[in-house]
């Protein structure tokens, strides 16, 4: 077999997946509550109700789970979201470029047999040493 020769865009890409990094999936939401508590404000006045309050959801198996984030995590976890948002755009890119040098492999062949025609070294064309069997018979 020959040398794999890996294109240069591909290597710069795969070179990013050795960044560590603490990156997850999922959303951040805020939230503002009402208490239904009697004579609460809350209830009436959408600026006195009760938050923010965070959390960070993801599906999982088809199932959505939530976790509560106090106030002093959420931009950590914002950040680690962004990093997986950002690694999933990685990952995308790079299955590009990999389909991409997939694409120039396959063309390879046909500019190598072009190249053989031009120099007139075609193959002998292949012929029948007996006639086809009936299929009815």
């Amino acid at each position: 077999m020959h040398k794999l020769i890996v294109p240069r865009d591909v290597k710069a890409l795969a070179t990013r997946f050795a960044e560590h990094m603490p990156m997850r999936r999922g959303s951040v939401s805020e939230r503002f509550v009402k208490c239904n508590r009697p004579g609460c404000p809350c209830a009436d006045r959408i600026d006195a109700r009760h938050g923010p309050y965070y959390s960070i959801s993801r599906i999982v198996k088809g199932k959505t789970q939530s976790r509560w984030l106090n106030a002093e995590q959420v931009n950590l976890v914002r950040a680690q979201v962004e990093a997986g948002q950002q690694f999933r755009r990685q990952v995308e890119a790079y299955w590009t470029v990999c389909e991409l040098w997939a694409d120039a492999q396959l063309q390879a062949p046909k500019a190598a047999a072009k190249e053989v025609a031009k120099k007139g070294a075609s193959k002998k064309p292949l012929t029948r040493r007996s006639s086809p069997r009936s299929k009815c018979s």
